[in-house]
């Protein structure tokens, strides 16, 4: 009976594990990947599982501040916070640039004090040849 007993929790925790993949795949819009090298495969797998880490963690941070809210929700309302690149050009032919993220609406400032994040500053404008970024 014990044995049939691990056999079920390895099936439940294998069925967890495949939909946890499958959410993910569709909350990053992901298509079928064929790879031809081994590493490349091993490094598939791993940047998949730091996902599904990072999506637990968010599941569970959400849990005790939202029930209801789920990551792939969260993901979807945050979906409309964009980052950009405001391009300025100078006399001396150089652009000025400027790398913004749009302020977050009231419901998504809401969130964030919720989860107690903060977004970080605006980055300063960066002087580059004109049609060249500089590396950082």
């Amino acid at each position: 009976m014990r044995r049939g007993l691990k056999l079920w929790q390895f099936y439940i925790q294998l069925t967890h594990v495949e939909q946890a993949f499958k959410d993910l795949k569709d909350d990053l819009s992901l298509r079928p990947i064929f790879h031809q090298l081994e590493r490349r495969i091993e490094a598939h797998i791993f940047v998949a599982f730091l996902a599904y880490c990072l999506h637990m963690n968010l599941r569970a941070r959400l849990r005790p501040l939202a029930p209801g809210l789920m990551p792939r929700s969260l993901l979807e309302e945050f979906a409309a916070t964009q980052m950009l690149d405001v391009h300025f050009p100078t006399t001396g032919g150089r652009e000025l640039v400027f790398c913004r993220y749009t302020q977050p609406e009231r419901d998504h400032r809401m969130l964030l004090a919720q989860l107690g994040w903060e977004l970080p500053p605006q980055s300063p404008p960066r002087i580059t040849q004109k049609g060249q970024l500089e590396m950082e």
